[in-house]
């Protein structure tokens, strides 16, 4: 359980911990890797790839860069990514994802709504959160301690490996229910136009102006 208690000292950045001056690409990988790996496991040192990021961008997961560089939204944008992309399909936050860029990416300072508002608020909870998850890490881990207890001819070795399967299994059912949700939830999206999420975009913030 040692990795697991390492988990309960991981912290997203808060957005007021992000660069206020756009980065080039280089430097926005530094920083994730600063961020996310010390605490991911991520032996190789690769959070996300340069091509990764181009191919975001030419794929319109993200808005593409300006003048080469990023701005803190584009960072927020890549948080979200490499969260999603470890349970869902490139297709899938792209449908959850292109509505909020597509709104509110650039609308920080015209409107009440912005891309560091919903990082802000989505990401309040993270420590609340990550207390409920540790709960619920033990509870697990104490019930695959008590299995195959009763199997006297194990040695000692074989019973600890199988009761790190057992617990492996309670963690994978775990995620693969959340997982099989979170899919029919975005199936469930209604599929947005574009061009009229830009427009009421626009309108929101000249209303704001006002």
């Amino acid at each position: 359980m040692n990795k697991v208690k390492s988990l309960a000292d991981f912290h997203l950045p808060r957005w007021q911990q992000l660069p206020s001056m756009p980065l080039y690409l280089e430097q926005v990988l530094a920083l994730l890797e600063e961020w996310l790996g010390p605490y991911l496991g991520k032996e190789d040192g690769t959070i996300l790839t340069k091509t990764m990021i181009n191919n975001y961008a030419k794929n319109n997961l993200i808005p593409p860069p300006e003048k080469k560089k990023y701005t803190k939204e584009h960072i927020l944008c890549l948080i979200f990514i490499y969260y999603f992309k470890n349970i869902l399909s490139i297709s899938d936050i792209q449908r959850i994802l292109n509505p909020i860029t597509d709104k509110y990416f650039g609308t920080d300072k015209e409107s009440s709504v912005g891309m560091t508002d919903i990082y802000s608020e989505v990401f309040s909870l993270e420590s609340e959160e990550t207390k409920n998850l540790l709960k619920d890490l033990a509870r697990k881990y104490s019930i695959s301690q008590k299995t195959f207890l009763d199997c006297e001819d194990l040695s000692e070795k074989d019973r600890e490996f199988l009761q790190t399967f057992a617990f492996i299994c309670e963690l994978s059912f775990d995620v693969y229910i959340k997982k099989t949700l979170i899919e029919k939830m975005i199936d469930s999206l209604p599929q947005e136009d574009k061009k009229e999420s830009k427009k009421d975009a626009k309108k929101e913030a000249k209303k704001t102006k006002k």
